[in-house]
């Protein structure tokens, strides 16, 4: 009972207060005519901000975004998300690579390596066309990865997708 008490007092309170707000009149001006408040001037639009994704942004634009997509779904590596990994990849990555495969080779592949000690984005590629891949946009990143046990390099290739978001297309160690 004592859990509803509160509950009971903040909703008396609501309730009070829409019913006296209904029952407040606007102020009447000496003709009788009621006073209202001016409407508020109509705000300057905002631009948008520019996201790497919006036509007309650079290859340097593109190559960050690429990267920050790559990095962030290098973390889900990290933590062992394989599912989450391949759920957020692009959509040329889930058809090439079917979820089952993926749960069984990602492992073994990151497996016996440790936790991650650094990370460090080493050289980044643009292009709008890969082998085997449809023409799009594309950025490579390589990252130089210390881990416990071992350091090596991790190729990170992502895609532009008709969203605009940036995903993994693909991924190697070496």
């Amino acid at each position: 009972m004592k859990f509803f008490r509160p509950l009971l007092a903040a909703l008396a309170a609501a309730l009070f207060s829409v019913t006296a707000g209904a029952q407040l009149k606007l102020p009447l001006d000496k003709g009788g005519a009621t006073l209202r408040k001016p409407a508020p001037a109509p705000a300057e639009p905002v631009p948008a901000a520019r996201s790497a994704s919006a036509p007309g942004t650079t290859i340097a634009d593109k190559q960050a975004a690429g990267k920050l997509a790559a990095a962030g779904w290098l973390v889900l590596l990290d933590r062992r998300d394989w599912g989450r990994s391949w759920e957020t990849s692009s959509t040329t990555f889930r058809t090439t690579v079917p979820l089952g495969t993926w749960m069984d080779n990602v492992p073994k592949v990151r497996e016996g390596l440790g936790a991650l000690v650094d990370r460090v984005p080493a050289e980044m590629s643009y292009k709008t066309s890969l082998p085997g891949r449809p023409p799009g946009e594309y950025v490579t990143v390589i990252f130089l990865s210390k881990f416990e046990t071992k350091e090596l390099q991790e190729v990170v290739t992502t895609v532009r997708e008709p969203d605009g978001r940036w995903r993994v297309t693909g991924y190697s160690t070496r």
